[in-house]
């Protein structure tokens, strides 16, 4: 327990780098008029997608166009972009076409909306993502001060139910405890690309010449499979805490975290071994010493770490403190996710995702 006292240390030394040098979005210069579109696939979101052009509409002038690519949706998604079309010459609908053999839907959203785009810059963001109030323009200054093609924009998370509070800011301490945001600033290995697919911005030349989302057809964890990608093309690509920019409530209830994250908790790994090797490093170092604190010192010392680790994300991305005590719940839910998620993909009929089923690792849509 010793050992693992000192990893956790030292873990603990990367949350508190990551919460203190990884860099947050400064204000915006004078961008040009026009030349940001934004880009929205839409599937089924018909409870979102009128807040979001709201607020994308009143961004002013450096937007030039807002596409919504209507993914073959069953409820009034189409039916609401047009009402809000009416209103604004900007927004504009994209109608589908038949998703390809060998393509997620997303990807092949994505693609059509960039090859109707006419602006500078493509900003992808998702349906249920608040862009904040000027957000665009300091969005576009941080890339071209950065001399970045890619830049995603990691969003605040807007929680209400007791499930989403509890669950949700393990989203962030998965990543933050494993990868040191600050370093992929200073170095262009391609495992140090990251994106949340809730907000990129890119370079339309620069998508085209890479081949955009083209390179990630067949992934359901396409956002930072692209951001690999794209440094792997050569190309500079950053991302950034954006709470300040863009902000959204990816699930309102247990059901919906737990399908929301299935879908592509065992996808998100390359190679099975890498799956296996993260599901016993969580229940050893993050679970374990919650179950050994009453027998050993260490693992009390360990489990007081842990709690730390939390404490120092809750106030770095500003939620509740007290879903750090809840840790091992949250622990547990997580390894039992991931377990059903590689369960789907091995041995049942794949995982599902807005009325699609994606086999193995996305693959093939049913």
């Amino acid at each position: 327990m010793l050992v693992l006292f000192v990893i956790l240390v030292g873990v603990l030394g990367l949350v508190i780098y990551n919460a203190i040098g990884w860099p947050g979005v400064g204000g915006a210069s004078s961008c040009p008029a026009g030349s940001v579109s934004v880009l929205i696939p839409a599937r089924n979101e018909e409870a979102h997608i009128r807040d979001a052009l709201t607020s994308l509409l009143q961004q002013g002038a450096v937007v030039k166009e807002v596409l919504v690519y209507d993914d073959h949706s069953i409820d009034h998604t189409a039916e609401y972009v047009r009402e809000v079309s009416m209103r604004s010459e900007k927004v504009r609908l994209i109608p589908p076409l038949a998703l390809p053999r060998g393509w997620c839907g997303k990807p092949f959203a994505c693609t059509q909306l960039a090859s109707a785009a006419s602006g500078d810059w493509l900003l992808f963001i998702d349906a249920d993502a608040r862009i904040q109030p000027g957000a665009v323009g300091r969005m576009i200054t941080e890339a071209m001060q950065r001399k970045a093609t890619l830049l995603s924009f990691w969003p605040g998370l807007d929680m209400q139910s007791f499930w989403e509070r509890a669950l949700m800011p393990m989203l962030n301490f998965v990543v933050f405890s494993m990868f040191p945001a600050p370093l992929s600033f200073h170095m262009k290995m391609p495992a140090l690309g990251l994106a949340h697919g809730a907000c990129i911005l890119i370079r339309r030349d620069a998508y085209r010449l890479t081949g955009g989302h083209a390179m990630v057809r067949a992934e359901l964890f396409e956002d930072t499979v692209l951001a690999r990608a794209w440094r792997k093309a050569g190309q500079a690509g950053f991302c950034m805490d954006g709470q300040d920019v863009v902000r959204v409530r990816m699930y309102d209830s247990l059901s919906g975290i737990w399908t929301g994250f299935q879908k592509n908790t065992y996808p998100a790994f390359r190679h099975e071994v890498n799956f296996w090797l993260f599901l016993l490093f969580h229940a050893v170092c993050f679970l374990m010493p919650f179950g050994m604190m009453f027998f050993s010192r260490a693992a009390l010392a360990s489990a007081v770490v842990i709690v730390l680790m939390r404490l120092v994300q809750a106030a770095r991305f500003r939620y509740s403190w007290w879903a750090a005590l809840l840790h091992p719940m949250a622990e547990i839910g997580l390894l039992a996710l991931a377990l059903q998620s590689w369960f789907r993909c091995h041995h049942g009929e794949g995982v599902e995702w807005k009325g699609r089923v994606y086999p193995g690792r996305g693959m093939g849509a049913a």
